[in-house]
């Protein structure tokens, strides 16, 4: 079954159409920093690292990781291979560095050695890497600011090629306690002459932990997928049955438990006559079948109900059969037979609502349109088109001129495409086409859900939740206004973020200066607006934050009261919010 083309659906009551600019504030935003008891153990790039995706995965890697399900709570890796965790105690004090768990000291001999990471699976569980191929998954009991536990290693396992963790999740399945981690490296590709002559992997583990004396956890399945390019996002769904990626360039599964999956081949037999033409109105929908020779009303199967179509002949292979797209009003709906042909109305309960599909995933059918739709389509057109060449055209409407457009007004020239990949076929089931909305950032809004994608539309940022269990599969909650404008002129932007609860998005640059950019709130002085003659109720106000240090940004988290962001030798806590409720 081929992947059903889906759109995203923006949610117009967060779109503020008249929002102006953002007003530079200089309240200040009061800063406090801890002094870290070793350096981070930044792994810088090699000179095999050469490439895009190197940089990608690598080279910007967030150091800084913020423990979603107790938000108070950040962690890091220093170079004594310890992980490190600092908690927040007071509204304007954070705890020392506190170890909760060491590492190797051979990892630093590994001549392929890369940043270690981390990803908090569960309030008890953590999925951990070494840099150098070995993946840990830990128990931590239940962690927060006042937990003194150390980790304990409940499986480990040495994967060869050293990568990153980019997402874990944990869930119960046929009586079992199973953890999906994906893992993302770039790797050596021989056939890839022309291009980098690396492509990025990604790697989806299941892990069984059964929680008896001998505490056995084993890996049931491994998958591997491949990508010309680093993906920008990729997700698991809460109950493993899939998983999303938004990438520029597409990727397929190669490899199942270590054995390759089989190419689909292509069809390159004759195009097949479809079984059934299908029109549609706003009101309703008609079906047409070519009927075999001699069939009478009595031959015909069909059954209707208000969202399933079952049409076919007695004895013989049935015509359609599966779900509409939409709900119909079965009671009203009809068939008949005239010259061998049947003919089924259906008459549609949602009116104005144009299908895509008669019964999505069957390409079985054709959808034709009549010759007034044909119409009334040229006419919308045609003033697009021209028999003549317009020799002067300097006159009446100057056409768009490309050299006029602002470097933040152009998009990638590949295709971008957000997928979502079955856990069971290894097929993508949903696409959305992502060409025109630039990926600008990954947050986290319920650490029981998927990760939020941050995108930009027009000059806006919106922010989409992922609900692969909702008709809505991604969902609009949450508007940046002119965000995806702004960060297109910080140039020396390494990270972008946001607050869960929405109030604020902020970039981070390579050294020293954050901005924040605060959602319109209202105003406690009477302001007015000359040029439109209106008074001003909101202002949406920008801050920024100058870092008292000479040393790079190598991490970067935010929760709704704090920007907490990560140095070589300091960690600094930005008090955005004086709570989470404003």
């Amino acid at each position: 079954m081929a992947a059903a083309n889906c759109s995203l659906t923006v949610d117009r009551r967060l779109i503020d159409a008249k929002f102006e600019s953002y007003r530079l504030s200089l309240e200040p935003l009061p800063t406090y920093t801890v002094d870290l008891d070793g350096a981070v153990a930044e792994v810088k790039l090699r000179e095999d690292q050469y490439t895009l995706d190197h940089m990608r995965i690598y080279g910007m890697y967030n150091y800084l990781h913020c423990d979603r399900w107790y938000q108070d709570s950040v962690y890091y890796v220093d170079q004594h291979e310890r992980v490190m965790h600092l908690a927040v105690t007071l509204d304007t004090a954070i705890s020392k560095p506190r170890e909760v768990f060491r590492l190797s000291a051979d990892i630093k001999s590994c001549d392929t050695l890369v940043c270690a990471s981390m990803h908090f699976t569960s309030p008890t569980w953590v999925a951990l890497s070494d840099g150098t191929g070995k993946l840990y998954l830990l128990r931590t009991n239940n962690r927060g600011p006042n937990n003194t536990d150390k980790w304990e290693i409940m499986f480990q396992q040495d994967l060869g090629e050293p990568f990153v963790i980019i997402h874990s999740h944990s869930y119960a399945k046929d009586h079992k306690n199973l953890i999906d981690v994906v893992l993302l490296k770039a790797e050596k590709d021989e056939s890839n002459i022309e291009g980098s002559g690396f492509h990025s992997v990604i790697d989806w583990l299941t892990v069984s932990c059964e929680f008896s004396e001998s505490s056995k956890c084993e890996v049931l399945r491994h998958r591997t997928m491949i990508g010309r390019l680093a993906p920008h996002y990729a997700a698991l769904e809460q109950d493993g049955t899939g998983l999303m990626i938004a990438s520029a360039k597409p990727f397929m599964f190669v490899q199942i438990d270590g054995k390759p999956v089989e190419e689909q081949k292509m069809d390159t037999s004759e195009k097949k006559e479809p079984v059934y033409y299908w029109q549609q109105t706003n009101d309703d929908l008609t079906i047409n079948i070519q009927l075999p020779e001699n069939t009478t009303k009595q031959n015909i199967e069909f059954q209707l109900s208000p969202d399933h179509l079952q049409v076919g002949v007695k004895d013989q292979v049935g015509f359609i059969e599966g779900q509409l797209f939409s709900s119909v009003d079965h009671s009203e709906s009809t068939w008949t037979i005239a010259e061998n042909s049947l003919e089924v109305i259906l008459l549609k309960k949602n009116k104005g609502v144009m299908w895509p599909e008669l019964v999505p995933g069957d390409r079985r059918g054709e959808f034709t349109m009549n010759s007034n739709q044909t119409s009334e389509i040229n006419e919308r057109l045609l003033h697009l088109t021209s028999e003549e060449l317009n020799a002067d055209p300097e006159k009446d409407k100057e056409p768009c001129n490309a050299e006029e457009l602002e470097e933040c007004d152009r998009f990638p020239e590949d295709s971008s495409s957000l997928t979502r990949f079955d856990s069971d076929t290894l097929k993508p089931t949903h696409v959305v086409n992502l060409s025109s909305h630039q990926y600008l950032f990954t947050a986290v809004v319920n650490a029981a859900e998927m990760p939020c994608l941050c995108l930009r539309h027009d000059v806006d940022a919106l922010l989409w939740q992922p609900q692969p269990k909702e008709e809505t599969m991604w969902q609009h909650i949450g508007t940046f206004n002119a965000l995806g404008y702004v960060q297109a002129s910080k140039r020396e932007k390494k990270f972008a973020t946001c607050a869960p609860d929405h109030s604020y998005a902020a970039l981070c640059e390579c050294f020293r200066r954050v901005f924040i950019y605060r959602q319109p709130s209202p105003v406690q002085t009477v302001l007015y607006n000359r040029k439109e003659a209106r008074h001003v109720g909101q202002v949406a106000k920008q801050q920024v934050a100058n870092l008292e240090t000479n040393d790079p940004v190598l991490g970067f988290q935010a929760t709704s009261e704090r920007l907490f962001v990560l140095t070589t030798k300091n960690l600094f806590v930005i008090k955005v919010n004086a709570n989470s409720s404003q």
